[in-house]
């Protein structure tokens, strides 16, 4: 039952926060198919706005670091893991949850039909917007962030907490 808990809180924490971030798109550039994200670079409207690839590193292995913070205080004093094999373990089953639910919901469902995440200027890119291999390839992806957020957060358990 914790597990099922524990899915939802943080399913509905990682909605906020995808929320938060989307009351400015152009922040969120790369995160949309490549097709799109050239043509926004490419639009006079945009031009001062892109954020550098610099700042999208920058921006993950902060979100990276934040992750395995939370992920290792969650697993070691909600539900009391002191291993590595828990710590990973358990931490990945609620990573691949979450990026489940993040691809399926808020991307495919959500982001590829709302008006709202749609580029002034890039209203005729319908099939990029609707680009579902692209989230699906992002669900990977996320799979193997996990694989190293994972093994961070169990040693952390292991030898830190």
């Amino acid at each position: 039952m914790i597990l099922v808990i524990e899915s939802v809180v943080l399913c509905l924490l990682f909605t906020v926060m995808v929320y938060i971030m989307s009351r400015e798109p152009i922040k969120t550039l790369y995160n949309y198919p490549p097709a799109i994200q050239e043509r926004v670079k490419s639009l006079d409207e945009y031009k001062d706005q892109v954020p550098t690839q610099k700042n999208k590193l920058t921006a993950k292995l902060g979100a990276m670091v934040l992750f395995v913070i939370i992920l290792s205080l969650l697993l070691r004093y909600v539900n009391g893991y002191t291993t590595f094999k828990e710590g990973f373990g358990y931490g990945f089953l609620l990573w691949t949850i979450v990026n489940r639910y993040d691809a399926i919901v808020l991307d495919i469902i959500w982001f590829c039909h709302d008006p709202y995440f749609v580029f002034k200027g890039t209203e005729d890119m319908v099939s990029d917007y609707h680009d579902y291999w692209f989230h699906i390839k992002g669900f990977f992806i996320g799979e193997a962030l996990a694989l190293i957020v994972c093994l961070m957060a169990g040693l952390v358990i292991q030898y830190i907490l």
